[in-house]
């Protein structure tokens, strides 16, 4: 069983005028070893949001996501859909508060039990300066870039073209 926790704040004043919500989430069910962090990631890049998603030393996901509250909706809906893989997927979220200086989604010692990669790597995806939403294929070739930048000697090799 993991769980993530999400949080919800607000901050008036960024520099398009939008109102930015924070959130800190729990997640359960079976979100380990399934790409569920990766997804979360995915998500954040598509909607341009910035945050964080890591592992507790007790394997719970934890996540946060911080940005404009309805690209935060449509993100959670997809992660509350899970994984190919997951499954009995719970998200439970709560406010948090906002850091106007936070320009980055990390997902925290990122590891791939499907790829047989084992080194954990820091992968980090920086918001847009244009504070775009971008398709699904396009955020998913933005995740491909981030691991093939990120990913050193033999675990970069281990990276297929769809990954």
């Amino acid at each position: 069983m993991i769980l993530a926790t999400l949080g919800f704040g607000t901050f008036a004043g960024s520099a398009t005028s939008q109102q930015k919500q924070a959130i800190s989430a729990t997640v359960t069910g079976n979100d380990q070893k399934v790409g569920f962090r990766a997804m979360v990631m995915k998500q954040a890049i598509e909607y341009d949001l910035a945050g964080s998603a890591k592992n507790d030393k007790d394997e719970i996901v934890e996540f946060t996501l911080q940005g404009d509250a309805d690209r935060i909706d449509a993100a959670l809906a997809a992660i509350r859909e899970g994984t190919k893989k997951s499954s009995n997927i719970g998200v439970s979220t709560v406010a948090a508060a906002v850091n106007p200086n936070l320009s980055t989604f990390t997902v925290v010692d990122w590891t791939s039990t499907s790829r047989n990669i084992t080194t954990p790597y820091t992968l980090v995806f920086k918001l847009r300066a244009d504070d775009s939403v971008i398709t699904k294929k396009d955020a998913k070739d933005a995740w491909h870039d981030i691991l093939k930048t990120t990913l050193k000697g033999e675990d970069l090799k281990k990276l297929g073209d769809d990954d």
